[in-house]
């Protein structure tokens, strides 16, 4: 309602709020939920079906969306604004915008904020328009490179800004990706790789070089967001135990032992990459075996931070958001909703994932297991291929009236998800 009480008298802005209100209850989800399964009593409508490789998205006070693509896609841009003027939950207008594909997207102190695979950008947005100026700034320029480029990031409340800076390797083995390589140590890697470096969001113009480096040890991890004092990050652990080091681990422990981790960062963390990884059957460090481990030996693992939850190995999270609506039942007020990308590396056994997770918290810490919340993206079970998933989750962002939406990566489709029940 902020850009409306500039415009209207204060009664005419409780009266709009209230018909509103009264759309969002009167949504109808589509049939199927539009592909994918719910809890009972939430319901699903497709926003849109097809417009690119969708990513990230930030979600403005007014509802407007806007999602990024890993590749150009509407009209060759990089991102797509999305609007619903009809309250059907259905986009009816839908522009591109900037020549910039990616991943990271926020919105933040009217400013529309964005990453390719080296700099963070930003565009000024004007209140109710909804492309952005085409004019923008260079906020940070980073280290080039190859491996986990995708650059996400997110804002605290005190004029910082924290990137996501994923490793170039594995496991920081001498010879990328290669058998029985072992890993360089001290890894260099972590020198401007491999973990989150802290910026001040209002100056243009910034290098790497010029950030500080907030936490370490942190393979690849687009999952992050800033909550309650401190950065919570969902990172992706490593891969091909048994295709590199098949004398001391099996297909069976590739495929179950390398946990998906959520860590809370504070100035300082370190969570070990890529010297150990947390098991997800013992729940607790190991030595990777690029620096001697044997699949039981713990070592120098004793010295780092450890995760508040752990996930199956290999899922994949790519993005992480912190409810705090209203219109969700208690259980998930101030909860964390995870996007699970899924897997590429199970073989020979089914591939796993392809879902949006739900972890509860309590008392500011993860308590309790964690359930499945959105699946049925993939559209087969069991899948094989991670090529043939219909859909694979990747975006979660919030709306103003506390729906949650989802968005894929395989064609651009996004779900606004709502619950239909009595709270």
């Amino acid at each position: 309602m902020k850009l409306l009480s500039r415009f209207f008298p204060l009664a005419l802005v409780v009266f709009f709020a209230a018909c509103t209100k009264s759309k969002i209850q009167d949504l109808i989800p589509d049939k199927n939920n539009g592909g994918i399964t719910l809890p009972e009593q939430f319901g699903a409508v497709v926003v849109v079906d097809s417009i690119g490789r969708g990513r990230h998205m930030a979600i403005n006070s007014n509802g407007d969306i806007y999602l990024h693509s890993s590749r150009l896609a509407l009209d060759g841009k990089g991102i797509i604004a999305l609007r619903d003027t009809s309250g059907d939950g259905h986009a009816d207008i839908i522009k591109g915008f900037s020549d910039i594909s990616g991943t990271g997207i926020e919105l933040h102190n009217g400013f529309l904020y964005y990453a390719d695979a080296t700099h963070i950008f930003r565009s000024k947005l004007t209140d109710g328009e909804l492309l952005p100026s085409d004019a923008r700034d260079t906020m940070v320029t980073m280290v080039e490179g190859v491996g986990h480029m995708a650059k996400t990031f997110t804002f605290d409340d005190k004029d910082g800004m924290y990137v996501n800076i994923g490793s170039m390797s594995n496991c920081c083995e001498k010879m990328l990706r290669m058998p029985h390589t072992g890993g360089a140590d001290p890894c260099v890697e972590l020198e401007t790789r491999a973990g989150i470096w802290k910026f001040d969001e209002n100056k243009p113009g910034q290098t790497q070089e010029m950030g500080t480096r907030f936490a370490t040890g942190l393979r690849q991890f687009p999952a992050i967001a800033w909550h309650d004092g401190a950065l919570y990050i969902a990172m992706n652990n490593r891969d091909q135990l048994d295709q590199f080091w098949p004398d001391k681990f099996t297909a069976k422990d590739n495929a179950e032992r390398p946990a998906e981790p959520l860590y809370r960062a504070v100035q300082g963390s370190n969570f070990g990459w890529p010297y150990c990884f947390f098991d997800y059957g013992l729940k607790k460090f190991l030595l990777n075996p690029e620096y001697g481990g044997d699949g039981k030996e713990v070592g120098r693992c004793t010295e780092f931070t450890p995760p508040g939850a752990a996930f199956p190995a290999h899922w994949a999270p790519v993005d992480l958001m912190f409810y705090s609506g209203t219109q969700f039942p208690k259980k998930y007020q101030a909860g964390v909703f995870i996007a699970f990308h899924g897997s590429w590396n199970r073989a020979p056994m089914p591939q796993a994932g392809y879902n949006v997770t739900f972890q509860p918290f309590a008392n500011g810490k993860p308590s309790g297991d964690f359930e499945v919340f959105a699946q049925g993206f993939a559209g087969k079970d069991p899948l094989m291929n991670p090529g043939d998933a219909v859909a694979r989750a990747d975006g979660v962002a919030q709306a103003p009236d506390g729906s949650l939406y989802i968005a894929e990566s395989q064609k651009g489709k996004i779900w606004r998800v709502i619950y239909k029940g009595a709270k």
